[in-house]
């Protein structure tokens, strides 16, 4: 078995999160310059086996894409052409950023260290993979 790889797509920065080889446990992996992701992507999969990439998508309450759909599907469109082999899904994404923070909360961090936007993509992403996990 390989990863399932879940991105946090973002304008500035991009969250990744993975799963074991078992794909049983999400844990996060960092967070990237969106600049920079294919160039660490292509680095990662290189030496990894990635089964899925997962990325996540933003929907309004009403269940319409986000306003932010618009930077994700040419993002989508490059994925594909650059990663072929690989299997790209969508998978909500709604809350995740306020569960992030609660799990900064929780978890104890200084007020400081809740205000680093990369660590919050970064568990944006396990998120957004571990409630993927969840229902497959």
């Amino acid at each position: 078995m390989g990863r399932i790889l879940a991105i946090d797509y973002g304008v500035k920065r991009i969250g990744l999160a993975v799963t074991d080889e078992m794909q049983m446990i999400a844990f996060g992996l960092t967070t990237i310059a969106t600049t920079e992701i294919f160039a660490f992507l292509s680095d990662y999969i290189a030496k990894e086996k990635v089964e899925l990439i997962l990325v996540g998508e933003p929907k309004q309450m009403d269940n319409t894409a986000s306003e932010s759909e618009v930077y994700i599907k040419p993002f989508l469109v490059k994925l594909t052409e650059k990663f072929p082999a690989i299997p790209i899904k969508r998978h909500d994404e709604r809350f995740t950023s306020k569960m992030a923070f609660q799990t900064m909360l929780d978890s104890g961090l200084k007020k400081k260290q809740r205000k680093n936007k990369a660590l919050i993509d970064e568990i944006s992403a396990t998120i957004i993979l571990q409630s993927y996990l969840s229902i497959v």
